[in-house]
């Protein structure tokens, strides 16, 4: 491999490897692809993969399905490890953590179920939110929702990501 096109595939994020041959040189540049957040353009850089296995893996993945070895891949897209095993020299297989669904609330018009729901939220807040908001109307802000109720900064923190007003 020239000069050249070494360091377009160091400098190229998009470069497509011509073939199996340039993956160990990808490897040594440090090139990789996480494979459970690739994108098409991603997948399209690997020798011997179609468009079509390209968008159905990323399909798959939008679908929540996690990939967490060569033979996972290999199952996914129909065929024998052998086939695509150079490929793993450029691969990342990451494990992750789902994100939580995040409930936003607004503890204005906010039911008892849904203000249960705030992780933090105790019995005792969301009875004094009840009367609060029933006495004084709906809260402004954050700012307001602490003032009002005598929330501590360290409560606060905790609930804040779950507030909406």
């Amino acid at each position: 491999m020239s000069l050249f096109a070494r360091q377009k595939m160091a400098n190229d994020p998009y470069y497509r490897f011509g073939s199996l041959a340039e993956l160990p040189i990808a490897a040594e540049l440090g090139i990789c692809i996480d494979v459970n957040s690739a994108t098409i353009d991603d997948w399209l850089r690997l020798p011997g993969l179609s468009i079509h296995q390209a968008r159905a893996l990323v399909g798959l993945q939008q679908a929540g399905l996690e990939l967490y070895s060569i033979e996972d891949l290999a199952a996914a897209l129909g065929m024998p490890v052998q086939r695509i095993q150079a490929w793993s020299l450029v691969l990342s297989f990451q494990y992750r953590v789902p994100e939580l669904q995040m409930v936003l609330c607004n503890p204005s018009v906010a039911s008892l179920p849904e203000l249960r729901q705030i992780p933090g939220m105790d019995m005792e807040l969301i009875e004094l939110v009840v009367i609060d908001r029933q006495n004084n109307g709906a809260y402004r802000d954050l700012g307001d929702f602490q003032r009002r109720l005598g929330i501590s900064g360290a409560v606060l923190g905790k609930l804040m990501h779950y507030l909406k007003f």
